[in-house]
């Protein structure tokens, strides 16, 4: 006998079903299914058409190699083009960019024959397994990125860093070592990122094994950032972690009249100076007092300045610098700087402090960008699938830049307010017709995007980041 507890579901166009009904707080709601063609992820259409006003498709034609033989080999730019719409739409995992293969919307909005699975994707970044074809992909790719901008009137500041991304299962993966970690000794890669601050845009990125010492490969790491660097793109101003602090790499930076201020390793020598020094002048900040030397360490090949910086900590609502046995209550931080005498100490500490944006910038690589869940068995692979996760974040902040947004917003409020916009697809004229479901009074804010990322030539007529 069947069922009279359940009602059929008519709804033209969709199919006949049966509806599964659910009890909510007295209430019953219906669920059915439907055959209609329904994307989540719709709202990349907003992205797809800042890809194609850029040529990206083309770009990565000419760049990613190991090109196919067979004609129903999906190409590599195809390939690469999904994986970065997956990582947009916040797979943090291969597995997850292959789930995507069940939206109906996204091939047609990228223009590719379909998202490729998580076998393809796998043979797609075994295929990196070496230095040279990494260098020769993606410093073309940094390289465009750092191309799309603009000059400043003083230049941009370049950040330097290094991260660790843990990975304490991964026994089996090239590059997995136990190193140093804030959280202690650790498996885990240890790459090297180089930022561009005013712009927030990544213009570099190496992947290190592990137990990798801190100023391993730091001097051709940079050579590499100056190097693609444009013509009109200057350098105002270098700033760097300790791990950057050697003599080589500050020889590279004063041969090339970059000023810099680097962090100083707290050794036995440093420690000496900050215990000698009895001439510590106050600042306006509360609790901060600053002090300069000029010194030269023994592995120096000349006099550089320092600036220390100490900090009583009973004033201050957070800790700040590093403490020293021999002094309690207090923290201290030491710069070293090619910045001359008319800059004071107390506006070198604040010079180097603006770095913290590039601190928020490596948050948001872990937090929406899967760089600490992307771990492939190859080394170079991995290092491929996270430049290219790094590369789609790099897009998406030019493509606020393309919308006119000065306020940067992350990719996590993006998703939100634009990438995971629902519609249908359909042919209509014989076309393919995306519908979005988007509420009648938010339509021509949307209208305003499509008009600004049609719009052939570049102009000052930016979107507001919000209806």
């Amino acid at each position: 006998m069947k069922n009279t507890n359940k009602q059929a579901d008519e709804s033209v166009p969709q199919t006949v079903t049966e509806f599964i009904k659910l009890q909510n707080d007295g209430q019953s709601i219906q669920i059915g299914f439907t055959d209609q063609k329904v994307s989540p992820h719709a709202g990349l259409a907003t992205f797809a058409g800042f890809l194609q006003w850029h040529r990206v498709m083309g770009l990565l034609t000419g760049i990613l190699p190991h090109q196919p033989k067979s004609n129903y080999a999906l190409k590599p730019a195809e390939i690469a083009l999904g994986y970065l719409a997956g990582v947009l739409a916040g797979a943090k995992k291969l597995a997850q960019v292959a789930y995507l293969r069940t939206d109906p919307a996204l091939p047609a909005l990228l223009h590719i024959k379909r998202v490729a699975s998580q076998s393809t994707l796998s043979r797609f970044f075994a295929r990196f397994n070496g230095a040279a074809v990494n260098l020769r992909t993606f410093d073309a790719l940094w390289q465009w990125c750092v191309q799309r901008l603009t000059s400043r009137p003083g230049g941009y500041t370049l950040d330097l860093d290094t991260t660790q991304l843990l990975h304490e299962e991964a026994h089996q993966r090239q590059g997995v070592r136990t190193g140093h970690t804030p959280l202690g000794t650790k498996r885990c890669y240890n790459p090297m990122i180089g930022f561009l601050a005013e712009a927030k845009l990544v213009v570099g990125f190496w992947l290190r094994p592990g137990n990798t010492a801190t100023f391993n490969n730091v001097v051709a790491f940079t050579l590499a950032i100056l190097g693609r660097l444009p013509g009109y793109i200057r350098i105002g101003l270098v700033r760097a972690d300790s791990g950057f602090c050697c003599e080589e790499w500050l020889q590279l930076l004063e041969a090339r009249d970059l000023p810099y201020i680097v962090v100083g390793k707290l050794y036995r020598p440093i420690r000496s100076l900050l215990l000698r020094q009895q001439v510590w002048q106050p600042t306006e900040v509360t609790g901060t007092e600053v002090a300069e030397v000029l010194t030269q360490e023994w592995s120096w090949a000349r006099a550089r300045r320092l600036v220390l910086v100490r900090h009583h900590l009973e004033e201050k609502n957070r800790p700040a610098g590093k403490r020293l046995l021999e002094v309690p209550g207090y923290g201290y931080q030491v710069f070293i700087t090619s910045l001359g005498p008319l800059v004071p100490a107390i506006e070198v500490w604040r010079r180097y402090n603006g770095r913290a944006g590039c601190e928020c910038v490596i948050k948001e690589l872990d937090a929406h960008f899967g760089l600490p869940q992307l771990c492939l068995k190859g080394f170079w692979a991995s290092e491929a699938a996270l430049s290219l996760a790094v590369l789609s974040y790099n897009l998406c902040m030019l493509f606020q830049r393309h919308l006119g947004w000065l306020d940067r917003v992350s990719a996590g409020t993006l998703r939100f307010r634009l990438f995971t916009t629902g519609g249908t697809l359909s042919r209509t004229g014989g076309l393919t017709t995306i519908r979005l479901a988007v509420p009648s009074e938010h339509r021509a804010w949307w209208r305003a995007l499509f008009e600004k990322i049609r719009c052939p030539f570049p102009n000052c007529n930016a979107v507001e980041q919000w209806p």
